[in-house]
């Protein structure tokens, strides 16, 4: 007779003794807290873009109902936005051996036949494509993304963005079904039969708690060679994985992370020479045009606050002196209550060229047109001749290369 055992399609294909519902459950609810908080975490990133409030931070347009959490974001506390995109990122790359371990353990059920039993059969299997897919490709996008290897077939912010809610509602209703039975799963003691279990296991090389430290081991080396690119300093060397974990900015007060160069942008020496540059300031009165020498007659004022990127990365705190956004609102027909700004630099192409910053980012007294920082003038790098510098704000959001200030309701 036919030896069937050598198909996938056959239970006695799949021998390793490790599948089962006890392997199976533990890792589903490692994964039931972590990708809740992926999910949660993900959200709170994409309101820190203020992205009800101009169209040139919403990079995900006809968003509907998806948009009913959005909220103003806040300036306090300044480490707010490096700790969610910190946790997002970093919890990303530690789940990754959980996922593909909780993947490996259910496999055969991908070569069940019939493919589908009966029509609420076929709805459950389509789900769970959906459910696979869905965490595939959010982690693919995600990872691609921290390492800068852009070969989406799109903009990364709207395909993560929709992918996220289509795998999440896929992965609430598979969570409803079988969580209770992974906690029973859990607590029993003894080994229950079910589909996962081979018919004729192989001899077992590692117990299945073993199995699950190797997991654990491997989240474990993920987070290590990952998280130093949150919390910046001398960790950001043990950052590995990270393609900002040993990044060389050089020394002095402007050796710290740098995302876009001055050359990446565009920008030359004539675009920023004090004798070219001008910042035009325009609001209720009119507009006005600020030399750098002008900018540094008016009041000087300083804050300590640090960069956090979508990446995931950010720096220590670094010490900013400039002028505030409120007195320029100010200088433009608002003492008072400032309102929103549009931001745009001289930087000619590229996503983030334009930014908007809500009322209540002018008008906190931290945020600034940043002239110098750590004591030094700004480098070509970081901005020179003025940059924006706002707590707790995405890194994009800080525009670097200033060229014009419009406030008004945007």
């Amino acid at each position: 007779m036919r030896d069937h055992s050598r198909l996938p399609t056959s239970p006695g294909f799949w021998r390793s003794p490790l599948r089962g519902p006890w392997f199976t459950s533990v890792l589903g609810l490692v994964l039931l807290v972590g990708i809740t908080v992926l999910f949660v975490t993900g959200l709170v990133s994409y309101a820190a873009y203020n992205p009800g409030l101009s169209r040139v931070n919403d990079m995900t347009p006809d968003k509907g109902i998806l948009g009913f959490y959005l909220f103003a974001w806040p300036t306090d506390p300044v480490w707010l936005y490096r700790l969610t995109q910190g946790v997002h990122v970093t919890l990303g790359f530690t789940l990754i051996p959980v996922l593909l371990a909780k993947l490996w353990s259910v496999v055969p059920r991908l070569f069940t036949l019939p493919p589908a039993r009966s029509l609420a059969h076929a709805l459950e299997r389509i789900s769970l494509l959906l459910l696979v897919g869905g965490g595939l490709f959010e982690f693919t996008t995600g990872v691609l993304n921290v390492q800068l290897d852009y070969v989406f077939p799109g903009s990364f912010y709207p395909l993560h963005f929709y992918g996220a809610w289509v795998f999440f509602a896929a992965f609430l209703a598979h969570a409803a079904l079988k969580t209770p039975t992974a906690v029973r799963a859990v607590r029993q003691r003894r080994q229950e039969r079910n589909d996962l279990v081979s018919p004729r296991p192989e001899a077992p090389t590692v117990s299945r708690r073993g199995a699950l430290g190797l997991v654990g081991g491997g989240s474990l080396l993920l987070f290590l060679t990952t998280v130093g690119q949150s919390l910046g300093g001398p960790f950001r060397r043990t950052a590995l994985l990270a393609p900002h974990g040993t990044a060389d900015p050089g020394g002095g007060p402007n050796g710290f992370q740098i995302n876009k160069t001055a050359a990446y942008a565009g920008i030359t020496a004539a675009d920023t020479h004090e004798d070219a540059w001008r910042l035009v300031v325009t609001g209720r009165t009119g507009t006005i045009r600020l030399s750098r020498a002008q900018l540094l007659q008016l009041p000087q004022h300083s804050a300590s606050l640090p960069i956090a990127c979508v990446e995931g990365w950010s720096t220590a705190d670094q010490w900013w002196r400039g002028v505030r956004l409120r007195d320029l609102a100010a200088l433009v027909g608002y003492d008072g209550d400032p309102p929103d700004v549009l931001v745009e630099s001289l930087q000619r192409h590229g996503a983030f060229r334009r930014a908007a910053l809500r009322a209540n980012q002018v008008a906190d007294g931290r945020s600034l047109l940043a002239l110098f920082v750590n004591g030094e003038e700004l480098s070509p790098d970081h901005g020179h001749p003025a940059r924006i510098i706002v707590p707790a704000a995405p890194g994009v959001l800080n525009t670097k290369w200033v060229a014009r200030l419009t406030f008004g309701d945007l």
